[in-house]
């Protein structure tokens, strides 16, 4: 577009995810009953466990305002991750790059760790005011840039190993199944799906977890 490049493999695969996150809520709970059933049971399984998720790092007074967001991440890099683990993006051919998962991607990865690195200070700033500043000159005022950095480096951290992870699982795969089609996949899925699971649980859980952080006083 111009002189801008735009990752169109990785829009393709997102919007893939996002059609599943949005069509699963839609279908789940379209006939509601007050003993849950099939599909609207699993919705309501998945939201308890993203809201025990969440109460767990932010406590019982801060978390419900954050379960969307954190509930939007995690759905989003656990559907991500499991697309790239159950289907091989890689064999579909293409005129220029390749499918994969939308987390294999270094700027999706970045993108959703630069909204963690503007959800936790806006937490901490609807929170606590600017007594949340006080944090930067704790226990002195000495080094505001190192815990300023902070705020940057920790959340880009869970970017850099969310997509180290995923792509070096979907390139073994890939490599493996190239060789070996007819026997690779049967052992190697269920591996790829409890590392994708475990990744995003991680991504989520620290983000949380950062999150929390901010809205908690300084003694």
């Amino acid at each position: 577009m111009g002189d801008f490049q735009v990752h169109a493999q990785v829009l393709v695969t997102s919007w893939v995810v996002i059609a599943l996150l949005l069509a699963s809520p839609i279908v789940g709970t379209r006939n509601l009953q007050t003993i849950p059933t099939g599909s609207q049971n699993f919705i309501e399984y998945v939201l308890e466990f993203i809201r025990d998720l969440t109460r767990t790092q932010m406590g019982e007074e801060e978390y419900r305002p954050r379960v969307p967001f954190i509930g939007t991440m995690f759905s989003f890099i656990f559907v991500s991750n499991w697309s790239g683990a159950s289907f091989p993006w890689r064999i579909v051919q293409l005129p220029h790059g390749e499918l994969a998962a939308p987390t294999n991607d270094i700027n999706t990865t970045v993108a959703l760790a630069s909204l963690t690195s503007v959800a936790h200070p806006y937490a901490g700033l609807h929170k606590r005011g600017f007594s949340y500043f006080g944090k930067y000159i704790q226990p002195t005022p000495v080094p505001p840039p190192i815990n300023t950095s902070e705020d940057f480096t920790k959340p880009l951290s869970l970017s850099f190993r969310l997509f180290g992870n995923i792509s070096a699982d979907e390139l073994v795969v890939a490599v493996l199944v190239s060789l070996v089609p007819s026997i690779v996949p049967v052992p190697m899925t269920p591996l790829g799906l409890s590392t994708s699971a475990i990744q995003a649980l991680i991504f989520a859980t620290l983000a949380a977890a950062y999150i929390g952080e901010s809205t908690e006083g300084h003694h």
